[in-house]
């Protein structure tokens, strides 16, 4: 995911606000104890979630692979007063853990951390969704978009995380490596899609930024 020099990467988060002391403690736990620490949002691309967040000020946001709960952290930040985020976690374990921290957050009771099937929580929802956030399995990010779409209100946003795979998806996939695949495909209809506006910004590992046209 190193796609820019490293001191170039370095001036950008020395340049960039702090994170908070509990998103620094909960960056530092996740490295120290978790799995895989680098599915982490992590500093620069949280301020950047936080950003977006505060400029959409949605009501409802809908997150989809809590992970450690550094995302849902970031993107609460920009909740409209009363908002609320379901945060879907299909690993028991990883989403107790992201809840301790949530729960020492200012935003505890703002947060809902629902451990399951993603596309089965989704059929729950009732509220129209102001912001969606996909980091979960790669094989599912479109039919995560297809499933949430009919709920995502027109002028709402969807970003979704990795998608430049580590600079995967501009080489010809092998048959064999189907997470390459699955994001080529969705990136390739994001952008054939006329019912989204899209960016992909090369952050961190990309994310792909999609407003709900019709």
């Amino acid at each position: 995911m190193d796609f820019l020099p490293e001191e170039i990467d370095n001036y950008a988060v020395t340049h960039t606000s702090k994170e908070s002391e509990l998103l620094y403690r909960l960056n530092r736990a996740t490295n120290m104890k978790v799995l895989q620490p680098r599915m982490l949002s992590g500093h620069l691309q949280g301020r950047v979630l936080s950003m977006l967040s505060n400029m959409i000020q949605p009501r409802h946001i809908l997150e989809i692979g809590t992970y450690t709960g550094y995302s849902a952290l970031c993107l609460a930040e920009g909740l409209a007063m009363g908002g609320k985020l379901l945060s879907i976690e299909i690993d028991p374990e990883i989403a107790e853990f992201a809840k301790d921290f949530i729960e020492a957050s200012e935003y505890a009771e703002q947060i809902e951390v629902v451990v399951g099937n993603a596309m089965q929580t989704i059929d729950t929802i009732n509220e129209q969704i102001d912001l969606v956030f996909i980091d979960a399995d790669k094989s599912n990010y479109l039919n995560y978009l297809k499933k949430v779409y009919p709920k995502l209100k027109v002028g709402g946003y969807i970003i979704a995380d990795n998608v430049l795979w580590s600079g995967k998806v501009v080489k010809l996939a092998n048959e064999k490596d189907m997470d390459t695949k699955a994001l080529q495909e969705f990136n390739q209809f994001v952008q054939e899609d006329d019912r989204f506006e899209n960016v992909l910004m090369p952050i961190r590992d990309g994310l792909m930024v999609a407003r709900k046209l019709k």
